[in-house]
């Protein structure tokens, strides 16, 4: 499979002369690298769309197989994402539910963030998983934890 060639520009240069950056659409995606914020990606609209359109079809079959087989959509997520196996398996589920669960909805929408967001919160859940240590100090009990806290009084008039 060839992965769609990157061609990286100081966003400066594509200020100076875009002239210079854009003949590089022709064959690849453009990444403008600025140095106090986030690079910039320019792409032909048709590779956008296609990307888009691939998404949500891959999603939405995903997760028709995940209403009829969620053993075979687990095996399919761990066999893409090989660190769930250090989730416990209750742990395991849950992250499966989630990751198709965004993955849908930001294929429908286009909106991919929380799904990015998620796949990085849970993959930092399982390696403190593969800890077993760390683990352990992550599930309690933990200095302070005492008894039920009362409810302060009302003050007083």
């Amino acid at each position: 499979m060839r992965t769609m060639a990157t061609k990286s520009f100081p966003y400066s240069a594509f200020l100076r002369g875009p002239s210079q950056v854009l003949p590089s659409l022709d064959d690849a995606d453009v990444i403008l690298e600025r140095r106090d914020d986030e690079n910039l990606i320019l792409m032909r609209a048709e590779r956008f769309e296609a990307s888009v359109a691939t998404l949500r079809i891959a999603a939405r079959a995903l997760a028709i197989l995940a209403r009829r087989n969620s053993g075979l959509a687990e095996d399919v997520l761990r066999e893409e994402l090989p660190w769930t196996t250090w989730l416990p398996e209750t742990e395991r589920h849950a992250c499966v539910r989630e990751l198709l669960d965004h993955l849908i909805a930001g294929a429908d929408t286009g909106e991919l963030v929380p799904f990015s967001r998620a796949l990085t919160s849970w993959r930092s859940t399982a390696i403190a998983w593969s800890d077993p240590r760390l683990a352990h100090e992550l599930q309690g009990p933990f200095p302070g934890d005492g008894g039920e806290a009362l409810r302060p009084a009302a003050p007083a008039e």
